[in-house]
């Protein structure tokens, strides 16, 4: 892409980018620097700007009138985080003619002000003299937020890993070191306590790697056919044999229902994380349904639906339900299940929603399509 003029326009940001490869020929429409999501400056052979678009306004706050026609190191006077004038710093104009530009890195406008600054060295000739300076801007925020996410994972990982392996490390020492003054039943329950803990943490970085895989569409299906009204009789007679009242459910299989090609693994953590906050979170009855519904396109699919009695979820706070680290009124755990449940269905083919139920309480719905696995089209 090549700015095909060397003089500022009289529109305020200089000539049009050539379409279509840079060649400005038919079937190539120009693009107006203004229309750029970065912003743009151009300099030309005696480092005045010629081209400054509205996104370069919008992420210095340099008026255009105050840049165009004006020296570039005047307009944008640019420091590295050690305080060094950048453009004195790399000499774009007189430094070494081999040069063909400058990797993007942090620098600072006046008053501290971050953007993140690339260049580009425009020649006629491998090691002729710079005619055009190309500069690339883009502001801080959207990798700012990245930043802050990731600190937060990393905090959120190492809080929840302090404790239960802080409980695994004193039952374990304290066996060690006294196992014969210890019963038979106390030991049984040190270990029960370790091996829960140690679940836990296994858990936990199973999380870890799902948000990985889903982050970087790496999540893996193994498509097998499902029976996810025995899945959901499955997590339901766990949740009695773990101590819950067998009256607090409600399953309403609606049959027949289509075929379901899933990932079985996938679809059990789907169904654990709902059914766990329901109970967890929810009160009164936990109703589960699972009937034929239309999938994207109008495909076949299948849809369950997870509701509790419970006070819900604030309709404010509906919107961030699926985001990271959403735990709602009530702490505990990660914030981290919902995300991936979102990650998983979507995966699939799929989608959820949350609502309220009709009893007040929140509703989790989601769809899977049929999903036959490509080798059976």
């Amino acid at each position: 892409m090549a700015v095909s003029s060397g003089r500022a326009s009289s529109d305020g940001h200089g000539s049009l980018l050539n379409g279509a490869g840079g060649s400005g020929g038919p079937g190539g429409p120009g693009v107006d620097p203004d229309d750029l999501p970065d912003g743009l400056v151009v300099a030309d052979e005696h480092g005045r700007i010629i081209c400054f678009n509205a996104a370069a306004v919008r992420i210095t706050t340099v008026p255009r009138a105050a840049a165009l026609g004006h020296p570039l190191e005047q307009a944008l006077p640019l420091e590295d985080l050690k305080g060094r004038r950048w453009w004195t710093l790399t000499d774009p104009y007189g430094g070494l003619a081999i040069r063909y530009g400058q990797p993007e890195r942090n620098l600072l406008l006046p008053g501290g002000r971050e953007v993140l600054v690339s260049a580009r060295y425009i020649r006629e000739y491998p090691t002729g003299p710079v005619r055009r300076l190309v500069v690339s801007l883009r502001g801080t925020e959207a990798r700012r937020r990245t930043e802050r996410s990731h600190a937060e994972l990393i905090a959120t990982v190492a809080h929840e890993l302090r404790s239960p392996l802080t409980s695994v490390k004193g039952f374990t020492a304290t066996l060690l070191a006294k196992w014969e003054r210890f019963t038979d039943a106390q030991k049984r329950l040190m270990l029960e306590t370790v091996d829960a803990d140690a679940n836990r943490v296994t858990r936990l970085i199973a999380e870890l790697l799902d948000i990985s895989r889903i982050d970087s569409g790496r999540l893996e299906l193994r498509r097998q056919p499902v029976d996810i009204g025995a899945a959901v009789d499955r997590h339901v007679q766990a949740h009695i044999a773990s101590g819950q009242d067998p009256g607090r459910f409600l399953v309403r299989i609606q049959q027949p229902l289509p075929d379901l090609w899933a990932d079985p693994d996938k679809i059990d953590q789907i169904l654990g994380n709902l059914l766990e906050n329901a109970v967890r979170h929810g009160e009164g009855t936990v109703t589960i349904e699972v009937a034929a519904a239309a999938a994207k396109d109008d495909e076949k699919g299948t849809g369950v639906t997870v509701t509790d009695e419970g006070p819900g979820i604030p309709e404010e706070s509906m919107s961030r339900v699926f985001t990271r680290f959403w735990r709602g009124s009530k702490r505990g755990g990660t914030g981290l299940g919902l995300y991936i449940v979102k990650g998983i269905v979507e995966a699939h083919g799929g989608t959820i929603t949350v609502g309220r139920g009709a009893g007040g309480g929140a509703e989790f719905r989601f769809i899977l399509p049929v999903g036959t696995p490509a080798y059976l089209k």
